[in-house]
């Protein structure tokens, strides 16, 4: 299987392998509070989708497909049989369409923050967002993106994270930003969930108003044979950067459970 270059980055010599999926505009620094509290018990594999960060771009259009077969490619490339595997947002769908397609090469799937089906009305915030960078490019949107993704009082607090955020969406390439909004609007896994058959938890930020609210996800938890729901307190959509700590409790307590 061919595509194009996946810039990735291991951490960790031994354990279980944990696959770390963005979403939009996001690259493998989304994840570093991550990774010190998978160490040492687990090895760590992030990477940026099609067209982000580090990796190579293609001209669109992307589908959820697309960037499940550049996540199982990676996998062979590196030869890893099975890891756990967890997704935010955009990444969240490519989590539940690889654990639908692909339950051989799972221990378990934490989505989070997600949806599992693109609805009009969220679509066209997204429509809207597509016709700005095309016309004034990817720039033209960091702020607002960055807004929307935390709570007023934690963006008041931390303003030195809100610009490492603000430098992490402007590495998103035109390419792949249009990319990857494509996939999402075309996003729709939800009838497969009932074919995941891994070990599954949906984590949400309990302050998460628009792209994955808890009752949503709470909903979609309930179409997965055996799965469970929970939030993150105190976060909004970017849950692991807005509370890292009690984001990685509910982690690690999953993944020690299922390994």
């Amino acid at each position: 299987m061919s595509g194009p270059r996946v810039n990735y980055r291991v951490d960790g010599e031994r354990g279980p392998w944990v696959t770390l999926v963005t979403g939009i505009a996001n690259d493998t620094t989304l994840w570093n509070a991550q990774v010190p509290a998978l160490l040492p018990q687990f090895r760590v594999l992030r990477y940026d989708l099609r067209g982000q960060g580090g990796s190579e771009s293609t001209a669109p259009p992307y589908s959820i497909d697309v960037l499940v077969s550049d996540l199982v490619r990676l996998w062979d490339q590196l030869s890893i049989s099975k890891t756990h595997l967890i997704g935010l947002g955009l990444g969240g769908g490519i989590v539940q369409a690889a654990a639908a397609a692909h339950p051989n090469r799972l221990i378990s799937v934490m989505p989070v923050c997600c949806r599992a089906k693109m609805v009009p009305e969220f679509a066209a915030m997204w429509h809207t967002l597509i016709e700005k960078v095309k016309k004034e490019g990817v720039e033209s949107i960091v702020e607002q993106t960055a807004q929307r993704w935390f709570s007023d009082d934690f963006k008041a607090k931390n303003p030195a994270v809100l610009d490492e955020v603000r430098s992490m969406i402007l590495r998103t390439s035109l390419d792949g930003y249009l990319g990857c909004v494509g996939a999402f609007l075309g996003m729709d896994v939800e009838e497969d969930l009932g074919k995941i058959r891994v070990p599954t938890h949906y984590l949400s930020g309990a302050d998460d108003k628009v792209g994955g609210p808890p009752a949503l996800m709470a909903g979609l938890a309930a179409k997965v044979p055996g799965a469970r729901h929970a939030s993150v307190p105190g976060a909004a959509h970017i849950a692991n950067i807005q509370n890292p700590a009690g984001f990685n409790e509910l982690v690690v307590r999953f993944l020690r459970e299922h390994s």
